[in-house]
């Protein structure tokens, strides 16, 4: 029998047993070694939306342990992380990488039966081999890595680039680190709490500011990267924030709509990107590809965002400590297999 988290109301999750899947034509199945409480999968817990009607998880790392027919480019014992996102392959928007945006798209951890379970199955070009460097534990990395360097890239960040992170939860802090890998000459963060203003420095940022410095900051940057959500009102700031002719990406997860000042936008001819998850851009390699080079060249230092691990057995006291502002948790892993 298998093992899967089941919401169970607002505030409350717990393990329920199903049967063990069995990987389908083109599938693969992976048995889950660690995944990650993502902010969306918080924000579903804290009663914020419709709870999802399968098992969540979709930052996720394994082993395959079963190939279905027609699978290709994998096989049982590969290492992997998964990019959970399951598309057509067939539209105009597939057939130029931009699957991200496919009529057809789901998630896997969100309609589709997801990794916070013993085992979940996943399409093969779903996978990416683990390189070497890369145990579990930052394989669980990838997907929100790859957020990070997606929106670095749609924020049109360089060699030289001036930038400013607001917010330094898990997502904020990769994406400063995302920036840096791109070369950006300049990387400021905003920080809140003690513990990410360590993990900020230990990441190598240029400055990091409390919320309510970024109006210190000196020269503006060109880029501005939103990462809080919620009811924060940070898309303000970064449009306040924001060089003439700059851009500001919106990756943060808000739960009411933000206010801001169009004027201002309008006056600077500033550019307002949504940055959703992650493509392979024509000519380029995926952020996938591209958040796992990051992992293995930062390994140390990015692994120090994992916090706290509970067993899969444990994951209401999982989803109450990466809920807790006090808690120091940054990302909070499950192991579903010990």
């Amino acid at each position: 029998m298998e093992r899967q988290a089941r919401y169970q109301g607002p505030g409350r999750i717990g393990v329920v047993e199903a049967a063990t899947p069995v990987p389908g034509l083109g599938q693969v199945r992976l048995r889950v070694q660690r995944c990650g409480i993502c902010g969306s999968d918080l924000h579903a817990f804290r009663g914020r939306g419709m709870l999802p009607p399968s098992c969540p998880g979709h930052e996720m790392s394994g082993i395959i342990d079963a190939v279905g027919a027609r699978a290709r480019g994998v096989r049982e014992g590969d290492r992997v992380t998964i990019e959970p996102l399951s598309r057509c392959g067939k539209c105009a928007y597939c057939l130029a990488g931009d699957y991200h945006l496919c009529p057809g798209l789901e998630f896997v951890g969100l309609g589709l039966a997801g990794g916070m379970a013993t085992h979940v199955l996943a399409p093969d070009y779903t996978t990416f081999a683990l390189p070497r460097e890369v145990d579990f534990e930052l394989g669980a990395l990838a997907e929100p890595t790859a957020v990070a360097v997606h929106a670095a890239r749609l924020g049109g960040v360089t060699k030289g680039s001036r930038v400013l992170v607001l917010g330094a939860g898990t997502i904020g802090l990769l994406a400063a680190a995302a920036c840096g890998h791109a070369g950006a000459g300049f990387v400021a963060i905003t920080a809140r709490h003690p513990h990410q203003r360590a993990l900020a420095e230990a990441i190598g940022v240029d400055q990091v500011l409390h919320p309510d410095e970024v109006g210190s900051l000196g020269e503006p940057p060109q880029t501005v990267i939103e990462t809080v959500g919620g009811e924060a009102t940070t898309v303000s700031d970064a449009v306040y924030a924001a060089a003439r002719g700059g851009s500001v990406v919106i990756v943060g997860l808000f739960e009411k709509t933000p206010a801001f000042e169009p004027l201002i936008m309008l006056i600077k001819e500033l550019r307002l990107v949504g940055s959703m998850v992650y493509n392979r851009p024509r000519g380029a390699g995926a952020d996938f590809e591209v958040a796992l080079e990051l992992l293995s060249s930062r390994a140390q230092v990015l692994r120090r965002l994992i916090t706290h691990t509970f067993d899969l057995e444990d994951i209401q006291k999982g989803f109450e400590t990466a809920s807790d502002k006090h808690s120091g948790a940054v990302k909070v892993l499950l192991a579903p297999n010990g």
